[in-house]
Parts: structure tokens; sequence; C-alpha cells
């Protein structure tokens, strides 16, 4: 039986070589405040996944279990090339778990925090691949609504010409916008607050142009080394959120084009109504003026299918 103290006591090997829900744990690979992930063995299949144990308060708390086991089943059900596939989530012993598929490589803090900020090429390559993601959970009725480098995760591509295969995980942690009105109280959100929109912060109802600003914190980051907002306390970034304009990136980054400005100014607007439609509407405009060409979907990472089924996805 797991013991619910054990998971967040400081001694992940505590849990090392035990079995949870039919997955052997073989060792930690990352941790929050709200949950700890770990590599395991699907002792059913075979096969390696990573294994997320969600703090034990959060399944005693009726009305987040019962968004997380929604809003689980939603995110396994999107089949996307940029989307961590989610194989099951339960409760096993009084934990909240789910189980994706393991991806090897790093996230984007980490990438971030090793190599410092990327070229805008690099930058909308990567970030193009999460707006894809985020536009297909979008078409679901799923909001993420706690985009961050940390939930970006880098692996091996393909070629020199994709250097990178992007994911983008956590979509068991977020709010439905669709038929699960209440199940948040107001002025809670689920969020990091680099990243966190104005609408969240401020309980208003949300969709997936909260999602187009926590992007555009991230690619503001990617690219000038530092979130748009940097204060001392939660709380006066709490508020530059909701009512100081963004410095400008050029100002850190006075080697990238100055459509840039611009294109961030709408993308972090203070109302979701300013803000772009869609998560690769910003990142094609980002790109844009990058050799004067508009941005393809294949430009931005989105993966297309293979010649031969072209006749297939045909008007689709």
């Amino acid at each position: 039986m797991v013991r619910d103290a054990s998971l967040f006591s400081g001694r992940p090997s505590e849990l090392i070589g035990r079995q949870i829900a039919g997955y052997r744990i073989e060792d930690e690979i990352g941790r929050g405040g709200m949950a700890v992930v770990y590599r395991a063995h699907d002792l059913r299949l075979d096969r390696t996944v990573a294994l997320k144990l969600l703090a034990p308060e959060l399944a005693r708390n009726d009305t987040f279990r019962k968004r997380f086991t929604h809003e689980s089943r939603v995110a396994a059900a999107i089949d996307h090339p940029h989307i961590v596939p989610v194989f099951e989530a339960g409760e096993t012993d009084g934990v909240l778990y789910i189980a994706m598929r393991y991806v090897s490589g790093s996230d984007l803090r980490h990438l971030l925090d090793r190599a410092g900020p990327l070229g805008l090429s690099a930058a909308t390559r990567i970030v193009g691949q999460v707006a894809s993601a985020l536009d297909a959970a979008h078409e679901h009725g799923l909001v993420h609504r706690d985009v961050k480098p940390g939930n970006i995760l880098v692996a091996r591509g393909t070629d020199d010409d994709h250097p990178e295969h992007v994911y983008l995980t956590d979509f068991g942690l977020t709010k439905k916008s669709l038929s699960l009105t209440g199940f948040t109280t107001v002025g809670q959100f689920v969020g990091t607050l680099d990243y966190v929109a104005p609408e969240q912060i401020s309980g208003r109802p949300v969709d997936g142009r909260c999602d187009v600003y926590g992007l555009a914190c991230v690619a503001y980051e990617t690219l000038a080394g530092r979130p748009p907002f940097r204060r001392d306390d939660d709380m006066a970034l709490l508020w530059a959120h909701q009512y100081d304009m963004p410095p400008a990136v050029t100002e850190s980054r006075p080697d990238l084009p100055g459509h840039v400005d611009a294109v961030f100014a709408k993308a972090l607007a203070k109302s979701p109504d300013d803000r772009y439609e869609s998560c690769l509407a910003f990142v094609t405009e980002l790109r844009g003026g990058v050799s004067g060409h508009v941005a393809t979907e294949v430009d931005v990472g989105v993966v297309a299918p293979p010649a031969w089924a072209v006749p297939v996805f045909r008007g689709r």
C-alpha cells in the first residue's frame, strides 16, 4: 500500500522498486509542489512510462478529483504529434496518478538554463510545435492554463531540418472550458505566476486565448532570457500581469527584427479580445518578419502527413 507521506517527504528512494497501480517505480525524474514524476515500468504491457503521482491532499478534494479524472480522459482522446499521449489515469490507495509516454530528453526550462536565449528561428520552431498542440486541445474544449517551459519537453528530432521534437504535457491538470463551469471556485487558478494570464488572476472565465498569453510569455523568455515581467514579490508580479506593459523584447535582444515587439504587444494584451485568436496565428506573426515571408504550419513545426497519405488528408 502507498503511504501518502512518503510521496512528498523528500526521500524519493522510498518508492524506488515499489509497485503502484501495475507500475514498478524505477527513478524520480521530476518534482513540483503538486506532483512527483517517476520513470516506471508498465508490468502489464512491458514498456517504460512516465508516472505522475499527485499530492495526496488533491485526491481528498472531491472537486479536483472529479475534474482531474474527467479531463485526463479527454486529454487521452487527443491524438496529436506534439501532445504527450496519456495511457491511463486513476486513483489507488488515496493517490491520484496518471501514466504517460516516457519522453527521453529534457524540458525547455533546462534547455534555456543551459543554452540561454535562442535565436528567432529556433525559438519559433519550438514554440510553433507547442502552438499546434494547444490549438488542437482548444478544438477539444481544453484550456491548458499552465503553459510554461517545464511543461514543454524537447526530444531529439528526425534530421537537421527538424532538430527537435517538442511535446506539451500536463493536460491532466487543466480546466475544461466547456460544460464544467463551477469545477474551480472563484479566485482559484492553475498556473505558474511568470506565465499566468490576467483573466486567470481575476477569476474571469478563460478560453484558448488564455493559452495564447501563456505561450507568448514562454516565447518572450525563450528570446529574451527572462519572462516579460519580473517583480520582487508575488503580489507585484500579479499586478504587473494585469496592469503593466511588458518591456520591448528588443531591449534585451536588439538583434531581433523590429516586428517582434508589436507581435508580443498583441499576444500579451490584457484583454483576451485584443489578442490573437489562436496560438498558431501568434507564432505565424512572430515568424513572419524573418526574410519577409508568412510562416506555414510546416515552418512552425507541425508534422505534415507523408506524401502517400496526402490524398487521405486532403480537404480536412
